[in-house]
């Protein structure tokens, strides 16, 4: 065989053949094509999700995590990886973790329904092994504490001999709870559910579909609770709390004190409980948090916090999207404005891409499609890789196709199309092919948009999806 004639292996072609390899179930040889497309694109955060993909399919979740987790670590706010994390950790029954990066996707693309499927079932994974909450009332006038229903089953015992003394202890319970609730912050209310079920006999003798006790899972989850409560009481006692919710002034005379080591530890932990929140749907309790901890850090100087302008622009950004989630699209607009001009006044390339990409999306929600489209234009020379110019082109088009702009219409949807065939990803050429289809039959281009979405049926067969190959059809 001439030289001429050998098959030219390319990054994009192992990426095509190890896809369609997957999708006919020839895991094994799919991973062997992954495998090498990483050789020649060493640490492609796109081939290491559809290997991880591959992984989850082999039942290797600890190299499945490890593939998305290695994603996220080149981009944070990469969805694709954000969703194979999340279907890791369900797989491996780490429910709650799940939970919450469907909720991080859902956040970064409100527009695919597949991170709505994975909230729905982690939830309800989650309700299986330890009931529904709704179906447990909790009254305030009990005790919460399992301290304290040890010390009242003791109590029942003794009937009620030393009076005085069960008032003491009554009134040390009182004061441990408030301790608690003050340590555990949301928390508590999850603790009080736990130990609630404690309660229910036949509900702790039953099993899980996996043979797991319930017992066993409730138990678990209140000794983490302790767990956690002792961490924070070690970092951050009480007292440092009570000076919290003090005036400004006095706060930052209190915060001038803490090492550089314990402000970011401080911080991290309001970070990560901000997200918590809002992926649990508590949109106007994250805004607050988020709201507070950004007047705190504007406090103090850039040797206490370093990066700190970073972390400015990244809490606009959380209140932009918690404000998203509430219907204040004004408000969230201006978080996310104000997220822009801090990432071009410090020269932050990627929060400048982050705080335009949110922009858009408040644009498109309230129907400004051609403000959508002129944010969107200008992230265009920001955008990293072929994968994420594929969704770009995608949504500008798609804004042009609201606006009745068809010619405008199908050039960014071609356009999405060749960057989607550049990464091999056949879930963005489907897309792109019928942007394209849809725009031709808005111009009268009847035998192209009927050629398109024949191709786009086929792309829909190997991705697979049902909705999308009815949808073509109709």
């Amino acid at each position: 065989m001439a030289d001429d004639d050998l098959p030219v292996v390319s990054f994009g072609s192992l990426m095509t053949e190890g896809t369609a390899l997957s999708r006919r179930g020839q895991h094994d040889k799919a991973l062997s094509c992954f495998n090498d497309a990483l050789k020649l694109r060493a640490g492609d955060k796109h081939c290491l999700i559809t290997r991880s993909k591959c992984f989850l399919k082999l039942g290797d979740t600890e190299n499945s995590l490890k593939d998305a987790e290695a994603s996220l670590q080149i981009d944070k706010t990469f969805y694709e990886g954000l969703y194979q994390k999340a279907e890791a950790l369900y797989t491996m029954g780490d429910f709650e973790f799940a939970l919450v990066f469907y909720h991080r996707g859902r956040r970064l693309r409100p527009d695919l329904h597949k991170f709505q499927l994975g909230i729905n079932k982690a939830e309800e994974a989650i309700v299986n092994c330890i009931g529904n909450p709704s179906s447990v009332k909790l009254e305030s006038k009990e005790e919460l504490c399992f301290v304290s229903r040890q010390a009242e089953s003791k109590k029942d015992n003794q009937k009620q001999q030393n009076k005085p003394k069960d008032q003491k202890d009554k009134k040390h319970m009182k004061k441990s709870r408030k301790t608690e609730q003050q340590l555990l912050g949301e928390l508590y209310a999850d603790k009080a559910f736990l130990e609630k079920l404690l309660k229910d006999e036949d509900l702790m003798q039953s099993s899980t579909r996996q043979g797991v006790k319930v017992m066993d899972l409730v138990l678990d989850g209140i000794s983490y609770l302790n767990r956690r409560q002792d961490f924070w009481q070690q970092q951050k006692p009480i007292y440092a709390r009570v000076y919290e919710r003090k005036l400004l002034r006095q706060a930052r005379k209190h915060d001038k004190k803490l090492k550089p080591s314990e402000i970011s530890r401080s911080i991290e932990k309001n970070m990560e409980d901000i997200e918590l929140l809002l992926a649990r749907g508590s949109a106007e309790q994250s805004c607050r948090k988020a709201e507070r901890l950004l007047k705190k850090i504007q406090a103090w100087s850039e040797e206490e916090v370093p990066h700190k302008n970073e972390l400015i622009g990244n809490l606009h950004s959380h209140i932009g999207n918690a404000q998203l989630a509430m219907g204040q699209m004004e408000a969230a607009l201006c978080s996310h404005k104000m997220d822009l001009d801090c990432a071009r006044q410090n020269a932050l390339t990627d929060a400048e891409s982050r705080a335009l990409d949110n922009i858009g999306h408040v644009y498109a929600r309230i129907g400004k499609f051609q403000q959508a489209i002129s944010t969107w234009e200008e992230k265009i020379p920001l955008a990293q890789s072929s994968l994420e110019k594929a969704w770009l082109f995608h949504e500008i088009g798609r804004c042009y196709l609201e606006l009745d702009k068809a010619e405008e219409a199908q050039k960014y949807g071609q356009r999405s199309l060749q960057s989607a065939d550049e990464e091999g990803d056949v879930e963005w050429q489907l897309h792109a092919t019928v942007l394209v289809a849809q725009a031709q039959v808005k111009l009268k281009d009847y035998r192209s948009a009927i050629l398109n979405f024949e191709r786009a049926l086929e792309k829909a067969k190997l991705v697979p999806s049902e909705a999308a190959q009815n949808g073509i059809i109709a």
